[in-house]
């Protein structure tokens, strides 16, 4: 089985091509999913955050509103760390569970997609190769901005708040430019799977 990370910045287009590699058989570990189930209400992450940051950052169903811990951890480089130090752990051993259970199941190619594969060394050992998808700034934003309904200046508070794309792609195996058309990365999204298993 070969297990493959594959990251990006904020806004880049990872889940597009990870849904893209799964349209072409890879099975895909989505760790911001992962990051949403382990902070649900009475996880052991949820309570460690609520004593961190306090009751002002939940939603009245008692879910953690991500906007507002957002914009706490966004612009305040020490209380990102406190967050990452509850979650990153937890996160990790959910990633590992899951690449066992495939290989139990001979999968052939999984897909880790997760943003902090090289900042964070949780994963390295997990994976084999790594995929970065780039996209450049204006294209970031223009997402964000629609997706999140973030201004102009949140969301490059954010962009700037991530290891800077040129540095990550020193990392990669392979790199995706996602800042074109959705075919042209469809296109390179095929002949790197096309490497990948052969």
């Amino acid at each position: 089985m070969k297990v493959i990370g594959l990251t990006g910045n904020i806004a880049s287009g990872k889940s597009v091509v990870a849904s893209m590699l799964e349209d072409l058989g890879a099975k895909v570990i989505d760790a911001d999913y992962i990051a949403r189930k382990v902070v649900e209400p009475n996880q052991a992450a949820w309570k460690e955050i609520v004593q961190s940051f306090g009751k002002n950052i939940l939603n009245p169903d008692n879910s953690i509103n991500r906007k507002e811990l957002g914009e706490i951890i966004f612009n305040d480089d020490e209380k990102r760390k406190m967050l990452n130090e509850i979650t990153h752990p937890k996160i990790i051993q959910r990633v590992r569970e899951a690449v066992e259970t495939y290989k139990n199941e001979n999968v052939k190619v999984v897909i880790i997609e997760a943003a902090l594969i090289v900042e964070k060394g949780g994963l390295k050992d997990l994976i084999e190769e790594l995929i970065v998808v780039t996209s450049d700034e204006a294209s970031q934003i223009e997402r964000l901005t629609k997706r999140n309904n973030l201004s102009k200046e949140e969301a490059l508070s954010r962009i700037n708040s991530q290891m800077p794309t040129l540095e990550k792609a020193q990392y990669a195996d392979y790199i995706i430019d996602n800042s074109g058309t959705a075919d042209k990365t469809q296109d390179q999204v095929r002949s790197i799977w096309n490497e990948i298993v052969t």
